[in-house]
């Protein structure tokens, strides 16, 4: 007895020790707080995505698989009063069933990935050893906090940085120093030589004014951009024209009220003139006679992100704050199912007259927000799609420009610990769930650009998030992220993968990547940043503005770049992962046998029709199963940043048997933006994605047809 108690005492003992290590705050901090995000227990949102829940109900982010593992299992062993005060605090039925799922296949991962994590447990070890001997005493409590072994040669585990201690905040304190000034030479550097590759340009165009000839002349949409430059012209001064007159009788004493009432159109500006240049999607909807609203969405991993809505205010009328707040992290909840689009709250916003719209959720790419699809004025696509009758939703990712998250504070480098497994895997279904939430729909059509596409071809794959494709109707990819491209062998990338992990932490920190960046957004006036955020990005990723609206392009860079993590830089850019594989979803020796099966193809067609399509055969290596939605690729074939067109050659190629490409194409001399902000953007890319999502949708009885689809009716 006496022996039984004493084990049931040291199980409880090493679950409050392995509890504080995954806590918010140390135990010695003795306050109500402590209390609450104390750690009860892991919640496996997947197999292999276990995050932590706190006694207030509340999550902490990804934590290593193995450490997980052991805060359920010494749970497990306590004696059962005991262990009902660490109890998960959620869920519904669906929840607890998905939980107990997820929790015994993590349980299969964990076995099978010791064997590799004690394999190559001396290698790690023998790294941090030299690593010690080279940087001096101070990077000795880096032991710590470097992640264990990694499980996954694509996705290695994350820092533990656990509770704040001495020792956490000098090490803190030491990379806030060091990254500061050396991201910020790198910054330098940057800024450097795009400013010295634009003196060629400069001179160019200096000689051709000095002949008298335009520069200008030679972009290909320079009559288009003179015409839609009048436009505008035309357009402002009618603004302002009409705001006097408002204004005049408005204190003269008349009401406006009916001359309002008498526009026929049915979009309306409420903003206009001469463009601020300001940082809010809303205003630049307002001056295409939109509006936008803002609603929060808690991840299950606690983050807070944002979530935009676009709507015509003379249909729709804004939700209140209170129902626009964020709510628990749970995601398709069993309530959630049981909602219709004629029963949701959504539906009761709009006008009883006002038809049903299907609905779009529109995610962005890497640096960047979802403001990328407003810049363009009526040729945004987000604009583009709302007037042509669909329900618009854009997502922006973690962080942004404002990092939320309900336990967890700047400052704190488990703030930033994520990369683009974790965007995947938490805030894509995040998004997702809210969306149908709000208006009821089963699915919704999912439209994506550069790593947009990125984080959804993680999530969709067999061993994340398969079953979310059961909510997406159809997944447009703009300019896929999922092989690189020849850039990634720039020389400003190569350094970021050929120096180690501990050296990248310390160049580029463990908290967000070149804060100075967004210093600089807040700071510089609106024209002058635009320019020299263009320079820069056109530096780094070698494309034009050859085919944008020149005149809105200082809008379009208002928007980015955005907060992002350096783990999630180190993933895209660092020796382990993206940068070593060329490709986010198989190694290097994957890809490397690929490209051989291909080549034996080419050169013998029997192989290629013997293997197209063969579950047996190229089905083998497929990344997707039964769950993947249809799938539809618009390729920017002058795109240097990814290779789109191999992503094709897979699917072809019937490497995916399970996916269903319901559209293609490729478009030559498109670079990687020019899916989004290229003057003929709409005729090539906006008016099919509105074609695709319509013709998949699921549902749709009783929706407004959009506008241009009604021959596929």
């Amino acid at each position: 007895m006496a022996l039984k108690v004493k084990v049931k005492t040291d199980a409880a003992i090493q679950f409050a020790h392995q509890a504080e290590k995954l806590s918010l705050l140390p135990h010695e901090v003795d306050n109500e707080e402590a209390e609450k995000t104390t750690a009860v227990g892991a919640h496996f949102v997947t197999p292999r995505d276990p995050v932590i829940e706190t006694a207030s109900g509340d999550r902490l982010p990804a934590v290593p698989l193995n450490e997980a593992q052991r805060l359920n299992r010494l749970k497990d062993e306590i004696p059962g009063p005991d262990r009902d005060q660490s109890t998960f605090l959620s869920n519904s039925p669906k929840q607890k069933r998905r939980e107990r799922k997820n929790e015994e296949k993590a349980e299969d991962t964990f076995q099978r990935d010791s064997r590799e994590d004690e394999q190559s447990r001396n290698r790690d070890a023998q790294r941090v050893e030299e690593m010690e001997m080279g940087l001096g005493c101070t990077e000795k409590s880096l032991r710590s906090s470097l992640p264990p072994s990694r499980t996954n040669p694509l996705f290695p585990p994350l820092p533990l940085y656990g509770p704040p201690s001495l020792m956490r905040n000098l090490q803190c304190t030491f990379f806030r120093f060091t990254s500061f000034f050396l991201s910020l030479g790198f910054l330098g550097v940057i800024v450097v030589g795009s400013a010295f590759t634009s003196i060629p340009l400069m001179f160019k165009h200096i000689g051709l004014r000095l002949i008298f000839r335009s520069p200008d002349a030679r972009r290909p949409f320079h009559l288009e951009e003179k015409k839609r430059r009048e436009a505008r012209k035309a357009a402002n001064k009618k603004w302002k024209h009409d705001k006097k007159r408002r204004k005049s009788l408005s204190d003269a004493g008349t009401d406006n009220t009916e001359e309002d009432a008498g526009h026929t159109e049915e979009f309306v500006p409420t903003e206009g003139g001469k463009d601020p240049l300001i940082c809010d999607a809303a205003y630049y909807a307002r001056r295409v006679g939109l509006d936008m609203e803002e609603f929060k969405v808690q991840t299950e991993d606690g983050f807070t992100i944002t979530l935009w809505h676009v709507f015509n205010p003379r249909e729709y009328a804004a939700a209140s704050k209170a129902d626009r707040e964020k709510r628990k992290p749970e995601v398709f909840t069993d309530s959630q199912d049981q909602t219709s689009p004629e029963t949701s709250p959504h539906r009761s916003r709009y006008k009883p007259d006002a038809p049903k719209r299907y609905p779009v959720l529109l995610i962005h790419g890497l640096l960047q927000s979802a403001g990328a699809y407003c810049t363009n004025d009526d040729d945004s696509l987000a604009f583009f799609l709302a007037k042509s009758g669909y329900d618009v939703w854009l997502g922006n990712n973690r962080c942004g420009f404002k990092p939320e998250h309900s336990l967890l504070t700047y400052n704190d480098p488990r703030l930033w610990a994520f990369n683009i497994r974790q965007m995947g895997v938490m805030d894509l279904p995040a998004l997702i769930s809210r969306v149908l939430s709000e208006t009821g729909f089963p699915k919704l059509g999912l439209v994506c650009h550069s790593q947009g596409t990125t984080e959804t071809f993680v999530a969709l794959a067999k061993e994340q998030r398969p079953d979310l494709g059961n909510k997406i109707s159809v997944f447009c990819a703009l300019a896929p992220a999922v092989y690189a491209g020849p850039l990634i062998e720039k020389m400003y990338f190569k350094f970021m993968r050929v120096i180690s992990p501990s050296m990248f932490r310390i160049f580029f920190g463990i908290h967000a990547f070149i804060p100075f960046m967004m210093t600089m957004h807040s700071v510089l006036p609106g024209r002058l940043y635009g320019a020299m955020g263009y320079r820069v990005f056109a530096f780094l990723f070698n494309w034009t503005d050859d085919r944008w609206d020149r005149e809105l392009r200082d809008r379009m860079f208002i928007f980015a770049p955005v907060y992002v993590s350096a783990e999630s830089m180190r993933w895209w850019l660092g020796r382990e992962c993206f940068a070593k594989h060329k490709c986010i979803l198989a190694t290097r020796e994957e890809g490397q046998k690929e490209d051989q099966e291909d080549a034996e193809d080419d050169n013998d067609d029997t192989i290629a029709d013997k293997e197209m399509g063969n579950d047996e055969g190229r089905g083998r290596s497929a990344w997707y199963d039964s769950n993947a939605p249809p799938m539809a690729l618009w390729i920017a074939g002058s795109d240097e940043l990814v290779d789109g067109q191999r992503l094709l050659r897979r699917f072809d190629r019937g490497r995916e048997p399970h996916v269903n490409i319901v559209h293609s194409k490729i478009i030559p001399d498109y670079e990687h933006l020019d899916v989004l902000w290229a003057m003929d953007s709409i005729e090539k890319v906006g008016k099919e994605v509105r074609d695709v999502i319509w013709r998949t949708a699921t549902a749709k009885e009783g929706c407004v047809v959009p506008k241009g689809c009604e021959e596929t009716v």
